[in-house]
Parts: C-alpha cells; sequence; structure tokens
C-alpha cells in the first residue's frame, strides 16, 4: 500500500519499485475522497490516468489503483461525505478500497466523536461496496477495538490494520474478527521487538507489507523520504520473523493482497 510521492518524482520512483518487483500490478496510489460537491477531484483523476498511460523504459505500464475517503473536519466538527458518496465512488474499477480512516488520539483526542462518526461511516461504505477498509489506529487501541467489533457485529466488512504499530489486544481483536495486519518499516526499526513478536503470533496468511510513503523508511532509509522499493526491506525483516526465505513470504503476502484487494487483483 502506497501512496505515491510528489507528481515531480514519480519517474524515478515508480520504475524502481517495479524494479524490484514487490509492487506486482498495481500501485495503490493517492487518496480520493468524496466531497460535499459529489464526485471526485476530476483533475486528480486525470494526473492518475496521466500515470496510468505512461510507458516506463521497460515497456511495462503502470497500473494505479485508488482509494475512496469521506472526510469529517475536526476542527469545526462536521462532516464532509458521508458513506452514499464513498459507495457512489467506489463503483469506478479502479477504486479498490475504502480508507484510510480511524481513531487518532495521539493529538487530537478531543475530536474522538467526530473521528468515531467518520469511522463508521467508512465502515458502512465497506460493508455495502464489499471493499477492504484500510484503519489507521494510533493511541486509540480501546476505543477501535470495541467499534470494529460492534460494527462487525451489525454487519460483516474485510479490514486491515494499516501500518500496525498498536498493542497485541488490538491485534488479537482484529484477527479474530478475519482481520489483517500490514506490516510497515516500524516493524524493521531496531527497537520494535515487541511488534515483531505481536506480528509473530498472527498468522502470516494474514499479513502484508506496505510503505506508508513517503513515511516511515525502514532501515537503512530511516528518516529519508519513503518509496515502495524500500518495501523489500521492511520484507526481508517480515521473512525473519516468520523464519522463511525472502521470495517466500514475498509470495505470500502478495496472495494475501490479492486475497483481500480481489477488485485490483482482477
Amino acid at each position: 500500500e502506497t501512496e505515491l510521492p510528489g507528481v515531480g518524482d514519480q519517474d524515478q520512483v515508480v520504475p524502481v519499485a517495479l524494479h524490484v518487483d514487490l509492487t506486482h500490478r498495481q500501485v495503490l496510489g493517492p487518496l480520493v475522497r468524496g466531497d460535499p460537491g459529489g464526485p471526485q477531484d476530476p483533475h486528480h483523476l486525470e494526473r492518475l490516468r496521466a500515470l496510468q498511460r505512461r510507458g516506463l523504459g521497460n515497456g511495462r505500464v503502470v497500473d494505479v489503483r485508488v482509494l475512496a475517503e469521506a472526510i469529517v473536519d475536526l476542527e469545526r466538527r462536521v462532516r464532509v461525505g458521508g458513506a452514499e458518496d464513498l459507495v457512489a465512488l467506489a463503483d469506478h474499477p479502479k477504486m479498490v478500497g475504502i480508507g484510510e480512516s480511524g481513531l487518532d488520539y495521539h493529538y487530537t483526542a478531543e475530536s474522538a466523536a467526530a473521528q468515531a462518526e467518520s469511522l463508521r461511516i467508512h465502515i458502512e461504505a465497506a460493508r455495502q461496496t464489499g471493499l477492504p477498509l484500510i484503519i489507521h489506529a494510533r493511541d486509540a487501541d480501546d476505543d477501535m477495538a470495541r467499534i470494529l467489533t460492534e460494527e462487525h457485529r451489525a454487519g460483516a466488512y474485510a479490514c486491515v490494520m494499516h501500518c500496525f504499530s498498536s498493542g497485541a489486544a488490538l491485534a488479537e481483536a482484529a484477527l479474530d474478527l478475519g482481520f489483517y495486519l500490514s506490516m510497515s518499516g516500524i516493524a524493521a526499526f531496531p527497537k520494535s521487538q515487541e511488534l515483531r513478536d505481536i506480528f509473530a503470533a498472527a498468522p502470516v496468511e494474514r499479513i502484508l507489507v506496505e510503505t506508508d510513503s513517503p513515511y516511515l523508511a525502514p532501515p537503512p532509509y530511516r528518516g529519508k523520504r519513503n518509496e515502495p522499493a524500500y518495501t523489500a526491506h521492511t520484507a526481508a525483516v517480515g521473512a525473519e520473523v516468520y523464519g522463511l526465505d525472502l521470495p517466500t513470504f514475498a509470495a505470500q503476502t502478495e496472495a494475501n493482497f490479492e486475497r483481500l484487494f480481489s477488485k485490483a487483483a482482477a
């Protein structure tokens, strides 16, 4: 899962990612957001289409997929876009997921109610469309586990815990609901042994690998801008966690991606 870097350097970033062959057929691209006026930003989509049409030096063409996300204005506590907007967006053939959405209390705990409303909007859209929900969770483990469980009881939906760095209890709750955990560069940090232990306790069939580009570059690029090619380093750590060789782990996580993001794999 990757948010593409700025337009100006895609010619450099994407071919490198394809060279390491970890992005498979698709780059999961920038979020296209619902807005109160109706459809997604046409200029944004046109930039995506231009990237899709662009041939690379080796003759390969980038297949950009996007995620639909609604916005809740946390300052004014108002909803901007709802489940119906996301469902409409998701009808587009390149819309392969819903989100990201979630709870982040690290800096904005005072907006917990608005965040919860946004999260439930996205869950409902995932439920209606059958597309996987991408969850962001930070310093909100108890509320996150509670809402995900409550909503799953109301109707099943698919989900991945994006850039997972929460505690063991939330990981267990997510896995019990049939969700996936996504491993970012954080898992490769030297002081992340507790997080690696959490991943090790999860079935490898429920693990994805992502960049969270341009953030959270794994060693030896920590502190620099992240990019898709660096997933090779995160995946190498993941392979060690599961006692697998890198090609086997890469093949497993690719199969996991295609199982969860079935619209992208089609």
